[in-house]
């Protein structure tokens, strides 16, 4: 049974593919900047669906602009999670652009690649988030700079964040970060304990197939996606205390989602609750 529910949720995301990649290029191809954060929106909305994925949005995102989301990451499934509560793109590592369908889907979204061994690249980098925020797109960050156990939050690599928040007030006078938490918290409708967070969570040296195969075949997982209080800085902040305070805040509200205290409204399949 399960096997038979894998074959059939890989149809029905290659159907949604089939619709909205082409349109995405051709969006791509023409400029049309709300068609290119749209489509992918819809696309993470549909497949977050088709997975069983129910998403459990918690406090509201920023409406100032540039607005730049600080998040741990615990795995693959982030990206389609995050996407499918508002447009937005992802500053990401280049070696995710050389992934098997991956890779064609963070391009897809538009995602910034750092190449973070290469610092003559830094500055070309630093100029696209810079315009890319500009523009009035949300990027998000996943500031521990890899995935985790999703018990813990890795510490937050200050330089990673400073990087990009350097980028970010090149883009207007105050640029406003949030701390954003991911946790996946059950799993068939019961509490995922330790020994099941690597069912959903992918970190170290896991292998991407045989975990993939694994959600696809069970489904049924809720997560909360809980929004920090936002954190505006202006001249004279200091990027490592900011850093480190959005640290604090996403390992609270990690640590809240875990025990149960965060209020549980209604999943995104029925309610949007953000800016």
């Amino acid at each position: 049974m399960t096997t038979l529910r894998a074959i059939v949720v890989i149809l029905m995301l290659a159907a949604i593919s089939v619709v909205l990649i082409p349109l995405q290029l051709i969006a791509m191809g023409l400029k049309l900047r709300g068609a290119q954060r749209r489509l992918p929106f819809l696309w993470h909305k549909l497949a977050t669906r088709a997975l069983g994925i129910r998403v459990h949005i918690h406090g509201v995102a920023a409406k100032d602009r540039p607005l730049l989301l600080v998040s741990n990451h615990v795995s693959w499934l982030d990206i389609t999670v995050l996407g499918s509560v508002m447009e937005l793109s992802f500053i990401s590592k280049s070696e995710v652009a050389d992934w098997p369908i991956f890779g064609l889907f963070a391009k897809l979204q538009r995602s910034v690649f750092v190449e973070r061994e290469r610092r003559s690249k830094t500055s070309a980098v630093a100029t696209e988030i810079a315009t890319r925020l500009k523009d009035g797109d949300v990027l998000v960050l996943f500031a521990e700079g890899t995935s985790s156990n999703g018990i813990h939050v890795l510490p937050f690599r200050t330089a990673l964040v400073g990087g990009a928040v350097r980028a970010a007030e090149a883009a207007g006078d105050q640029v406003t970060i949030q701390p954003l938490a991911i946790n996946y918290t059950q799993l068939h409708g019961l509490p995922i304990g330790r020994f099941h967070k690597p069912r959903v969570a992918w970190y170290g040296d896991m292998d991407m197939a045989p975990h993939l195969w694994w959600v696809l075949k069970h489904g049924e997982i809720d997560v909360d996606v809980a929004f920090g209080d936002p954190m505006p800085l202006g001249e004279g902040t200091n990027r490592k205390d900011a850093a480190r305070d959005a640290e604090a805040v996403v390992r609270h509200l990690v640590g809240e989602a875990t025990a149960g205290r965060l209020t549980r409204g209604a999943s995104i399949a029925t309610e949007t609750r953000v800016a």
